[in-house]
């Protein structure tokens, strides 16, 4: 049994996994404390305005609250003049923008990294929102400035109907059972599905830290490509034992059985099975992100040993692996990544969440090749010593 976690109220991950998770919401005060200082909203008003940063502008109409407006990024000065009293701006990913934020991610270290989405904020005036509606993955959401009402109510699913002619799915209305303010600090969780709406009290920041599943969809697209490049797999199919058709147009039970056990075979404890959902999982979800590094030999990481330059993982990048017989196995980024058994033990550590200092431990060359490679594919970055991290 672990410990009981200040940030789950003070019961253990196992009780919390058991008891909430996927099934019903959990308040928290003063969850997350320090994340109050990490930014304000003129830090979210500057990031909105940055290039290849993911946001949206949502506006309700003075006149009619009830008529909503979306605009998407890239969002110029412009998109703020003139604004209504009510508006909310949400910017997806700031975790790969504050080192601060992202190492925060490790407060939740009882979910796996694969299954986590992104930190979005919600930055919005007194009175806004973004409507009464639900979501279908996990998430976490934290107050980081200012307060925010947050109203919860019934379960939803994929039959449930939204407001016609609006950019929003919005829920026509919610049976309310929850209704709480939080406060810098303070997490609520709210698992797929249950309806939430939440209203900004004054000028306030929300932080949403979203675990999402992969869908079947993009897991059969993903095998399908797979499959697709393997060479013997575009071999034809040893026909079965042939015997008279009974209708030439027709194909009878046992010849669409034998296609299907076929085809079955393969999606059957294959290796290739395996690397397709091993590569789409590792996957960025916002690859422009992931920064263009400085060329990096393995000469310059010699060169800096010792000198307190931080190794860890970059924050727009995902770095995964698995156990095969008595081998580790890595994906980053999308791509199956070749790594010597002298290093292995450490990108394990890394992958899991932890810092290590470039010293003595990295000196030999295989790991340095190994280390270099990483470097240069912005799957792991190096912090310079005494970095501001902000």
């Amino acid at each position: 049994m672990s410990q009981p976690l200040t940030i789950l109220g003070g019961i253990t991950a196992e009780q919390f996994l058991n008891e909430y998770w996927q099934k019903k919401p959990l308040l928290v005060r003063r969850a997350l404390p320090e994340i109050a200082n990490i930014l304000e909203p003129d830090d979210v008003l500057e990031l909105a305005l940055e290039d290849n940063v993911s946001a949206r502008l949502i506006k309700q109409k003075d006149r009619d609250p009830n008529q909503w407006s979306v605009k998407s990024s890239p969002l110029a000065k412009s998109d703020f003049q003139k604004m209504p009293k009510l508006w909310t701006l949400l910017v997806q990913a700031v975790d790969h923008y504050s080192m601060d934020l992202a190492g925060l991610w490790q407060q939740f270290s009882f979910i796996p990294q694969w299954r986590r989405d992104d930190i979005m904020v919600s930055y919005a005036p007194k009175g806004g929102s973004v409507g009464k509606h639900f979501d279908f993955y996990d998430v976490f959401l934290v107050q980081g400035y200012g307060h925010r009402r947050w109203q919860l109510g019934q379960m939803c699913d994929a039959d449930t109907a939204f407001v016609p002619n609006q950019p929003l799915k919005l829920l026509p209305d919610m049976d309310i059972n929850f209704d709480e303010v939080l406060a810098p600090g303070d997490l609520l969780y709210v698992p797929p599905g249950l309806s939430h709406y939440g209203v900004a009290e004054d000028d306030c920041l929300t932080f949403s830290f979203g675990f999402r599943m992969p869908n079947v969809a993009n897991m059969m697209d993903r095998v399908s490509d797979q499959f697709a490049d393997n060479a013997r797999l575009k071999n034809p199919l040893p026909d079965i034992q042939r015997t008279l058709p009974h209708r030439v147009g027709q194909i009878d039970a046992e010849e669409l059985s034998y296609l299907k056990q076929q085809v079955l075979a393969q999606l059957q404890d294959s290796p290739l099975l395996d690397a397709a959902i091993m590569s789409l999982m590792s996957e960025p979800k916002y690859p422009d992100n992931v920064p263009e590094p400085d060329e990096i030999e393995v000469a310059d990481l010699e060169a800096v040993l010792d000198q307190g330059y931080l190794l860890q993982l970059e924050p727009a990048s995902r770095l995964l692996y698995k156990q095969q017989d008595d081998e580790t196995l890595f994906w980053g980024n999308g791509e199956a990544l070749c790594i010597s058994p002298e290093f292995a033990e450490m990108l394990v550590a890394i992958a899991d969440g932890q810092c290590f200092e470039l010293n003595q431990k990295f000196a030999s060359e295989e790991i340095l090749v190994d280390l270099a490679q990483l470097l240069n594919d912005s799957i792991l970055m190096l912090l310079p010593p005494d970095e501001d991290a902000e």
